[in-house]
């Protein structure tokens, strides 16, 4: 199946490695546990850095769009927990997209995932999203290959939370989301070095910049598992 929901909340950070084993205890014991009790909280996934480096990549699938407005979802980022405050400022390189789901193909968790942060050139947006779609509906049946999505972030109009300030003021943001998992890595290599490379993404509407990286699974939970 798709992702489960029509919104999604992604974020990638660098976690040092001397942080690294109290940052996974915390987030899979405590956080993950508490943002799934928040209505409309479907899925939870963390991601590792494939590479060797400090990236983790996170996912919260949720119901709906509204979910990110929620007053129990701010209640939450208003009101972290003192382990929390211990965690959060060890959070570096953050990038925090609220987002809504364009496309979503294929489905299930598996062990690895292509992300890639792109932005549309001037008015392509609708020719870069068709080619995406194109390109995204077809992967899933690939070999190593088991769901695509798109995300484009749309950020609510709302005042700076208790954990960004906590983080040091606002996050980066993405603009457009690929999201390419599977069961290989090298599948999910060699796509990001064809299909989704910088160039061909280019002749299809993309700007030049954009930011990819690989990943492994490192948890994932839904409101079932708690």
């Amino acid at each position: 199946m798709p992702l489960l929901g029509k919104a999604a909340v992604a974020m990638w950070w660098d976690m040092t490695a001397a942080h690294r084993a109290e940052f996974e205890d915390w987030h899979s014991h405590e956080h993950f546990p508490e943002r799934l009790r928040i209505p409309g909280f479907q899925r939870g996934s963390r991601w590792a850095s494939a590479t060797g480096s400090d990236g983790f990549f996170v996912m919260y699938e949720l119901a709906s769009y509204e979910t990110l407005t929620s007053p129990a979802y701010f209640a939450r980022l208003n009101d972290p927990t003192p382990w929390s405050l211990k965690m959060m400022p060890r959070h570096s390189n953050m990038v925090r997209s609220q987002c809504e789901v364009l496309e979503s193909h294929g489905g299930g968790i598996a062990a690895a995932m292509l992300t890639l942060r792109l932005s549309p050139q001037p008015g392509r947006a609708d020719a870069l999203r068709d080619h995406l779609r194109t390109v995204l509906s077809g992967l899933p049946q690939r070999a190593g290959i088991t769901a695509t999505h798109l995300l484009q972030t749309r950020t609510p109009q709302a005042a700076t939370t208790t954990e960004q300030k906590i983080r040091g003021g606002a996050d980066g943001v993405a603009d457009w989301i690929v999201l390419v998992s599977g069961y290989e890595a090298q599948a999910l290599l060699d796509l990001a070095a064809t299909e989704l490379d910088a160039s061909a993404l280019a002749e299809s509407g993309a700007m030049r910049d954009a930011v990819s990286g690989l990943y492994r699974l490192s948890c994932a939970m839904t409101p079932a598992d708690l």
